[in-house]
Order: structure tokens, then C-alpha cells, then sequence
């Protein structure tokens, strides 16, 4: 029996055991998992989830408002009109029909509404085809563009008969546009084999397209001379000493015949691509006739590339977008000149750029990309090319209804103001943000692009203030602190507009605002771009593949006080 007894006892003294090395076990376990547990937790709050889009990850805008780092002017966004006709063709596709100022319908009410939309709208008539236009004169031939491969630029010698040019005045005095002319630089002068365009400029055709508009009662915001002729140029080029020279004479001519007018249009030049010697050697030589420096952007590459999408949607790309602001501020600068740097032409994909990728909300990425960009680089205006034709129209060119990036325009056009902030985005590269003071309004506009199609921004904002006694005071936009210069506002409400594509797909056409499709009613009228009503306490969502401008009222900041 004591043998027995001490076997039983063994037994449960080893079941004991066995139940104290497993409970240390099970803690042990329970310890790793907490460990573990913590650790993901204490990770910092902007690191980025991976995976499906109900992942978020959350990041936070710094925008110094101390002053602005840039202006832009009130009508910054720019259109264009250009020459192209129905058989202009790229890579097998005719995409311009007729949507050339020669040709468009005027009688469109969706073209009228949609200018009128932006009061006022800049639009300016130019393309390659400008620096071989003759402008009617009585009796005299008026040729139209005739397709021929051994042509310069691939069409023969055209005109814009006086007929049209009224008509086109008219038009644009309708619907309240700010219209800029591209003049012939060509005219008077031989090109050789390699290029080069030699000879002084005849100004003639030129002096009686102007005297002609004078006359008539048109009203001309600004003169360019000259398109893609500068630096390397295409088809053609022009020496910056000679073309100096020929910006400075057309200056005189215009001070000649709008002598008497108490605002003379600007004189625009030269319309071409970013050349840092050539632009640094024209300037120097134009210090008091040239009032623009133009310069045009197509830095996405051919319409034909398959990769542009990726291009569009990827952060690093896009970064390499800002030399030529920069660089053209910096020429500007040490010139010591006091024109002032526009962008005359974007289409971002040259040669009429691509069907479902340019005109389609995809691009809407890329292109208030630019805008944001160049503004915080003080360009004053930006033309996007096109208002109608090729594959980069802000219209349609059949139906005239307006692609995803003309309310990406409009929106532009009604929140940013002409102040740029100094903004930083922290959290993700796939965020790009951008902010101004509002427009026509208090407070500050900021936007904010997502890049990624998989996960969405849970966006924080901060503005860092100067109050009146000098000291500086840091307001972030959270559940306790509001967006206030001396004292707290007792409603805090903020004004967002989300922008999304159709069923989500990028290549769409159609854009829905807060939800909502954007689309014209049956008398071609221009929809209401209303905003949503959101806590200023919350953050700002941005959702996978989105756009988001947020107008935020009672955010006051020094650089906003003094607005027009």
C-alpha cells in the first residue's frame, strides 16, 4: 500500500509539474504576443499600410503661412486655342476634327457656358502652325492650310481672314475671355537645312493684324511672338540675339499703335521650350520691351508612350517636373529683369497627346500637379493646351462636354487665390499637397492629390502663425484647437470637394464631385460645383485615387491679410 501511495504521489507532483511548465509556457507566449503587439503600436503614426483600400495611413500638411513664396495672377488658368485642321494626325489618329479657331463651332452654348464658367477664362490662340498664318488683307488671296509631307511642320502656308478674326472677337467678348494672340515670327525670314531661321522679322503682316483689331474695337490682352523657335526649336529656330532684337521692335510697334491707351497689351515671348543659355541671352537683351517669358511643357513625352500612366502616378516623376520653374525664376532673377514667367503652353504629352489617358481623369493628377507646382514657383499664368482639340482638350471634340480636368480647372480657378503657401507633406510620397490663400474668401484652400490606389490619407493639418507681438504660434486641426489667430471661432466647419472617377477607373471620362456625376444639362449649362460640409476638428480624408481641395474659412494666417 505505501508503495501505491508513493506512486500516486509521484504521478501528481509530475502532473503538477507538467501544468507549471505549460502555464510558463502559455505566459511566455502571452508575453511574446503582447511584446509584439506594443511594438505595433508605438510605430509612428504616419507609417503607411500596404494592401487593399481600406487601408489608411495618416499624415500631416505643414503649411507656413508666415508670407507667401509666390504669386500667381487672378485668372492664372489659361487655355488654348490652336491652328491644327481636321487632317492634323499622330500615330495613326486624327484627333482634332474641327476644333481649330478657323473651324470651331461658335454657336456651341456648352463652349460659350463653359468659358463663361471661369469669368474670366485666358485663352490664347496659337500652335505651330502660327509662324506660317498670313492675316487677310483686301484683295488678296487667303490661303487655307493644305496637308503636304514636304512642308515644313507638314502643311502648306495658311491665313485667318478677317471675317473669322471678328467672329472669333466677338465670341470671346461674349463670353468674357482674356485673348492672347500668337504673331508669325517666321515671316520675312529664310531657314536652312539645319533649321535656322535668318534675317530681321517682317513686322507688316503683324502691324496690320494690329491696326486692323485696334480699328474694330478688339480687345487684345497680350501679343506673343513666336512659338517653339527658341533654343533648339522644332521645325525651326531663331538665334536669341536676333529674335532680342525683333521682341524689341514689335514693343515699339505695339507702344505705336495703342499710343493713347491707358493699358497697352503685354508682349509675350518667345513661346518655346526651356534653353537656360538661350532664355539667359535673350533676356539680357530684351530688359524693358519684354513683359512674359513663355515657356512650354510637354514632360510627360510622346502621346504614343504605354507608360504614360505610371509616369503620371509616380512621385519622383512628377518632382522632376519643377526644373524648368525653377531654374526660370533663378534666370529671372539674375537677370534682373521685370518680366515675369508664364507657362504659354501644356499639354503634357506633345504630338496631341493620348485618347482615355490626357483627356481622362487620370491627368487630372499630373496637371493640378503643375499648376501647384508652378505657382509655388511664382508663374503667373498657366495655359493649358488644349481648351478643345487633340487628345488633351479640357472639351470634348465632338459633343463639347467637358473632360475630368476642366472641372479640376474650374475648381482651381474659384478656391486658390493669387498667394502661395509653403506647403509639406508628411506621412507619404503618394500625397501631394499644395495650399494658397482662398480666394474671394477668408482663410486658406489647400489641395491635396492621391496617388495611390490602395490606400487612403487621414490628413492632419498645421499652419504655423506670427502673432502681433511677434512671437510664433503653431495651430494644428485637431478635436481641441482651431484654426484662429488670437482667439478661438465657436464654429468651425470646413468646405471639401472631393473629386473621384466613375466607378473608380482612371481612364474614365467622367468625374463624380462628392459623389456626384459632373455632367452639363440640356441647355449646355455648367453644374453647380458644390462642396460638403465636414468638423474642422476631423481630418481630411483623401481616398485612394482622389483629389481633394478643402477650403478651410477661419484659418488665418499673415500671408492671407492682405489679399485682392
Amino acid at each position: 500500500m505505501e508503495t501505491s501511495n508513493a506512486s500516486n504521489a509521484d504521478k501528481v507532483t509530475n502532473t503538477r509539474h507538467c501544468f507549471y511548465q505549460i502555464g510558463i509556457l502559455f505566459t511566455i507566449c502571452f508575453l511574446c504576443a503582447s511584446f509584439f503587439w506594443l511594438i505595433e503600436r508605438s510605430k509612428p503614426a504616419t507609417s503607411e499600410s500596404t494592401g487593399g483600400p481600406g487601408n489608411i495611413v495618416e499624415g500631416t500638411v505643414f503649411i507656413n503661412g508666415t508670407a507667401p513664396i509666390g504669386t500667381t495672377d487672378s485668372d492664372f488658368i489659361c487655355a488654348t486655342l490652336d491652328w491644327w485642321p481636321p487632317d492634323k494626325c499622330d500615330f495613326g489618329t486624327c484627333s482634332w476634327g474641327k476644333s481649330s479657331f478657323l473651324n470651331l463651332d461658335l454657336t456651341n452654348p456648352i463652349l460659350l457656358n463653359a468659358i463663361k464658367a471661369f469669368s474670366p477664362l485666358k485663352i490664347r490662340l496659337g500652335g505651330t502652325l502660327q509662324d506660317k498664318v498670313t492675316y487677310e488683307r483686301p484683295g488678296e488671296p487667303c490661303p487655307k492650310f493644305v496637308k503636304s509631307s514636304s512642308e515644313m511642320f507638314g502643311f502648306s502656308q495658311g491665313c485667318l481672314p478677317m471675317s473669322r478674326w471678328d467672329e472669333l472677337n466677338n465670341f470671346f467678348k461674349q463670353a468674357g475671355a482674356v485673348v492672347l494672340f500668337g504673331l508669325n515670327a517666321l515671316s520675312g525670314r529664310t531657314t536652312a537645312a539645319d533649321g535656322s531661321s535668318v534675317g530681321a522679322w517682317n513686322s507688316s503682316d503683324a502691324e496690320y493684324l494690329m491696326r486692323y483689331s485696334v480699328d474694330k474695337g478688339h480687345t487684345i490682352h497680350g501679343w506673343e511672338l513666336g512659338n517653339e523657335l527658341s533654343g533648339s526649336g522644332i521645325g525651326a529656330k531663331i538665334a536669341a540675339d536676333q529674335y532680342a532684337s525683333d521682341t524689341n521692335n514689335l514693343q515699339m510697334i505695339v507702344e505705336t499703335i495703342y499710343a493713347g491707351f491707358e493699358v497697352k497689351p503685354l508682349v509675350l515671348a518667345p513661346g518655346g521650350f526651356f534653353d537656360a543659355n538661350w532664355l539667359t541671352q535673350f533676356i539680357n537683351k530684351t530688359p524693358r520691351s519684354l513683359q512674359v517669358v513663355t515657356h512650354h511643357i510637354y514632360n510627360l513625352g510622346p502621346g504614343s508612350d504605354d507608360h504614360l500612366i505610371d509616369k503620371i502616378l509616380n512621385p519622383s516623376y512628377l518632382d522632376g517636373g519643377s526644373q524648368p520653374f525653377r531654374s526660370l525664376q533663378g534666370i529671372l532673377k539674375t537677370t534682373g529683369t521685370s518680366a515675369v514667367a508664364w507657362v504659354g503652353e501644356a499639354g503634357g504629352a506633345y504630338s496631341s497627346g493620348r485618347n482615355l489617358v490626357t483627356n481622362a481623369f487620370v491627368f487630372s493628377f499630373w496637371y493640378l500637379d503643375q499648376l501647384g507646382m508652378a505657382s509655388s514657383y511664382d508663374t503667373k499664368t498657366y495655359c493649358r493646351q488644349t481648351l478643345i482639340g487633340g487628345n488633351y482638350g479640357l472639351l470634348n471634340n465632338v459633343t463639347f462636354v467637358p473632360n475630368p480636368d476642366y472641372y479640376s480647372a474650374l475648381l482651381w480657378h474659384r478656391l486658390m487665390g493669387r498667394n502661395v503657401l509653403s506647403t509639406t507633406f508628411f506621412g507619404t510620397n503618394n500625397i501631394r499637397a499644395y495650399a494658397h490663400c482662398a480666394k474671394a474668401s477668408k482663410g486658406i484652400t489647400l489641395l491635396l492629390i492621391n496617388l495611390d490606389g490602395n490606400t487612403a490619407a487621414s490628413v492632419h493639418v498645421s499652419t504655423e502663425n506670427v502673432t502681433r507681438n511677434g512671437t510664433l504660434a503653431m495651430h494644428q486641426q485637431n478635436q481641441r484647437t482651431k484654426f484662429s489667430r488670437g482667439s478661438e471661432l465657436d464654429v468651425n466647419t470646413r468646405e471639401e470637394y472631393h473629386l473621384t472617377a466613375l466607378n473608380g477607373d482612371l481612364q474614365s471620362q467622367t468625374v463624380l464631385l462628392n459623389g456626384n456625376i459632373l455632367s452639363v444639362n440640356s441647355s449646355g449649362s455648367i453644374p453647380p460645383l458644390e462642396p460638403i460640409q465636414t468638423s474642422q476638428s476631423d481630418p481630411i480624408i483623401v481616398a485612394p485615387f482622389s483629389i481633394v481641395f478643402a477650403h478651410i474659412a477661419n484659418s488665418t494666417v499673415p500671408a492671407c491679410e492682405y489679399v485682392d
